[in-house]
């Protein structure tokens, strides 16, 4: 049996496949190496009666998630899973890549995720050639969800946001200074609280404030990362995963083609390409 397992921040996909079909999926709460530690992992692979009964059954898992990026997280990360998937290799790396192969295959191009974070990079057809960004929902994550997330909760503290759409933000969020301070800066996992405020944005993307602070964040994003990517690249087709960049897709088309970017597939979800990649490979 093969894992294959994509996972953000706020998700985490995962695919059982056996002789080249799928046997279970399923969604659980996203693992962050960054954020989640061991115990967190281990609960949540304890909880799940596919993954217990299966168990020993698997010989090959692929995981791919955010914050997996270094090699030192990596290893960490392929130890727990080691550790409960006793006859498995595992083989662990990053969300880019994962997003890579499920749009270009073995095929070369620039990659970008905005979803819950954001980034951006070259994928040789074989691996995601290294940068400096995906900085994290702290330093950098522009466009995604987190930095929506941001900006409407800023304006909200300082009583810059305009009142219909506060009207409707305190109707499907209880929040108030308190609570927006205590999760941001006392909560262990801050960014968690940040996307849930996804299907608020996404519910009023025709608001007028709600559109201009998306299509700020995805102009932002492409000044940063897909231009400087573009010229270090020419001529390189982008495709996207993430919510984000699917669900407002219209608008990161039209601000990509005012940049003269080639902007190509969008994937909200890579799990399923991903399946069919492994699927094809084993």
């Amino acid at each position: 049996m093969v894992l294959v397992i994509f996972t953000g921040s706020r998700y985490a996909d995962w695919r059982l496949l056996d002789k080249g079909r799928v046997l279970h999926g399923f969604r659980t709460a996203g693992i962050n190496s960054y954020i989640q530690d061991e115990n967190f992992v281990n609960q949540l692979l304890n909880k799940n009666t596919q993954l217990l009964y299966n168990a020993e059954k698997i010989r090959k898992i692929f995981f791919f998630g955010a914050g997996a990026s270094s090699k030192d997280r990596q290893d960490k990360t392929a130890k727990i899973f080691e550790t409960f998937f006793t006859h498995a290799k595992v083989k662990v790396n990053h969300d880019l890549a994962a997003s890579a192969l499920s749009t270009f295959g073995d095929e070369k191009g620039i990659i970008g995720i905005i979803g819950s974070g954001s980034n951006a990079a070259f994928y040789n057809g074989k691996k995601i050639i290294e940068n400096n960004y995906g900085l994290g929902y702290i330093l950098a994550d522009e466009g995604s969800t987190n930095w929506l997330a941001r900006q409407i909760l800023k304006d909200f503290l300082t009583d810059s946001l305009p009142t219909g759409i506060r009207e409707k933000l305190l109707i499907k969020h209880a929040i108030d200074r308190k609570i927006i301070l205590e999760k941001i800066y006392n909560n262990p996992n801050p960014n968690i609280f940040l996307t849930s405020f996804a299907d608020f944005i996404l519910e009023n993307k025709k608001d007028h404030y709600i559109a201009s602070i998306v299509k700020k964040g995805l102009e932002i994003f492409v000044k940063t990362y897909l231009i400087p990517l573009s010229d270090q690249y020419p001529d390189q087709t982008i495709h996207f995963t993430g919510s984000v960049a699917n669900n407002y897709s219209d608008w990161l088309r039209e601000i990509g083609a005012e940049y003269h970017l080639n902007i190509g597939t969008i994937l909200k979800d890579p799990i399923q390409n991903l399946v069919k990649y492994y699927i094809n490979k084993n």
